[in-house]
């Protein structure tokens, strides 16, 4: 299963994602959406009396949340509570808070923007590009790791026509 994990902004706060190519679906960490709906100051245990709650009103929502490994503040990888877009949407329904409706339209355009790069790759480079730019890299560093990826695909590939499983 290949992952692909990064931070996306909403109104500049973090939200933890990662991409699963094997689904084509998007995880989002809950506590993060959660810290960011409701500004709660331990979005932890807003998160854990809304499982309680849910599970009352006979919810199977939870039942169905998966823990994938997401960098934590320390710098580690922790397990972490993630839902996809359909359960996300459950939850956000399920907290009162006036940037839901914005929240949602976030996450569609952040579907959108991934479905997008599937049709086409080439938006995926250029937003690699972008993303590059953004932390501070010059377009000659830019040049050079776009081209190693290239090359290390190129090699990887010839591995796998000769038969080599483990690299």
């Amino acid at each position: 299963m290949t992952k692909e994990t990064s931070i996306i902004l909403f109104e500049e706060k973090k939200v933890r994602t990662i991409w699963d190519e094997e689904t084509e679906k998007w995880w989002f960490s809950v506590v993060d959406v959660v810290s960011i709906l409701t500004e709660s100051e331990n979005p932890r245990r807003y998160w854990s009396d809304l499982k309680i709650k849910l599970e009352k009103e006979g919810s199977q929502l939870y039942e169905n949340i998966v823990q994938l490994k997401l960098l934590a503040s320390d710098g580690k990888m922790r397990m972490t509570d993630v839902a996809n877009e359909e359960q996300l949407f459950r939850i956000i329904q399920s907290i009162p808070s006036p940037k839901a409706e914005p929240f949602k339209l976030w996450m569609a355009q952040i579907a959108k923007k991934r479905l997008d790069q599937l049709q086409d790759p080439e938006l995926s480079i250029e937003q690699a590009m972008l993303d590059y730019k953004r932390l501070g890299y010059s377009d000659n560093w830019i040049n050079q790791r776009l081209k190693s990826i290239e090359i290390r695909k190129e090699l990887t590939d010839e591995w796998k026509s000769k038969g080599v499983k483990n690299f």
